[in-house]
């Protein structure tokens, strides 16, 4: 006769599938982790394509003189590349930027990006974009933030105070993806590009301001 009752796990059968399930666990995790962050400094550099598109329209009409400092986002009630050359807010703010998004037309909306300082400091009156000596090495624009890209409060930047980014940005401490380790970079000739965020003393790096000839030319436009 056919035994009428099923047969159970043991306990140690059950220990063992448990086992197993923490370990793959442990294993997809960190994957997931890792696409998680390729995903966003994918979106962070596209986000710079876009907004160097639309500079480069900005440009085009108005005679290769940037925008005013601070405020080149622009508004509806006092437009610059918003509501013109760019329709969404989204495309300003970094996915690393952890503030709640706004597409409100005015001087709220979080800005994640800020045009190197220089630009304004060392072109004159008309920061006119064709006196940038090496457009394929000078930083144009990049993220914008104090301290710890991971803390929503280490974002300031709006699009009615899209703060300038200090030379060498010595106030970001870290950088925005890879442990730290990278942050990207739009360049005056549009193109954008992952750099290895410092330490500043390091030649070529995005903090370095003083090495001969790429750290200067970095943030320098005239050289």
């Amino acid at each position: 006769m056919k035994n009428k009752y099923s047969r159970a796990f043991t306990l140690m059968e059950i220990l063992v599938v448990g086992a197993i399930i923490i370990i793959l666990a442990a294993l997809a995790v960190p994957a997931f982790t890792r696409a998680l962050e390729n995903a966003r400094a994918t979106k962070d550099l596209n986000n710079l394509r876009q907004i160097g598109i639309a500079m480069q329209t900005y440009l085009n009409d108005n005679d290769q003189n940037l925008p005013a400092t601070t405020t080149w986002p622009g508004t509806a009630a006092s437009p610059v590349l918003y509501q013109k050359y760019i329709a969404t807010r989204r495309v300003f703010q970094s996915p690393f930027d952890k503030r709640p998004a706004s597409e409100a037309s005015d001087g709220t909306p979080p800005v994640s990006y800020s045009i190197n300082t220089n630009m304004y400091v060392k072109l004159g009156t008309n920061h006119s974009m064709l006196k940038v000596v090496s457009p394929a090495s000078t930083f144009l624009m990049a993220p914008k933030y104090t301290g710890d890209p991971g803390s929503a409060s280490s974002w300031a930047g709006t699009a009615g105070n899209a703060l300038d980014l200090p030379v060498g940005a010595p106030a970001e401490t870290s950088g925005t993806h890879s442990t730290g380790r990278k942050i990207n970079v739009l360049f005056c000739d549009w193109h954008t590009e992952t750099l290895t965020f410092g330490p500043a003393g390091t030649p070529g790096t995005f903090q370095d301001s003083m090495s001969t000839p790429l750290g200067v030319k970095h943030w320098d436009p005239t050289q």
